[in-house]
């Protein structure tokens, strides 16, 4: 039971607390310099059709990409403003093109018809592990 009486801590306990403190600001200290220093990977845009690679392109240059498939299949990848998005596909229903812009690691534009994927690749600031539109 206890006498109602506060009980002063010693120093060693006042020692051990202080240095898991200490250990702890180290860690953090420690996991936020190495993220920092991975977050200047750039990320890359990977185009490819029937599951070979046939482009890879930086997400921070503009260019315009053109993938010719079998029986005058096209279809057109555009990187613009740090965003990559098809802008034309010969594909019947054009839902590659209808997905929109993408422009954070691990998204993707898929047009099925064509066999063509879009994907962007490492690392980026936001760390998503999933992307919802």
């Amino acid at each position: 039971m206890s006498d109602g009486k506060a009980t002063i801590p010693k120093r060693s306990d006042l020692l051990l607390i202080g240095g898991l403190i200490a250990v702890g600001l180290a860690l953090t200290a420690f996991v936020l310099l190495s993220r920092m220093s991975s977050q200047s990977d750039a990320l890359t845009v990977t185009i490819r059709q029937d599951g070979e690679v046939v482009a890879t392109l930086s997400l921070d240059e503009d260019a315009v990409y053109t993938v010719q498939g079998e029986d005058d299949a096209v279809n057109r990848v555009v990187i613009e403003d740090g965003a990559v998005f098809m802008e034309e596909a010969s594909c019947p229903d054009r839902l590659c093109v209808k997905q929109g812009k993408i422009r954070y690691a691990g998204g993707s534009l898929i047009c099925l018809p064509n066999g063509v994927v879009v994907e962007i690749t490492g690392q980026d600031d936001l760390e998503l592990d999933a992307v919802a539109k």
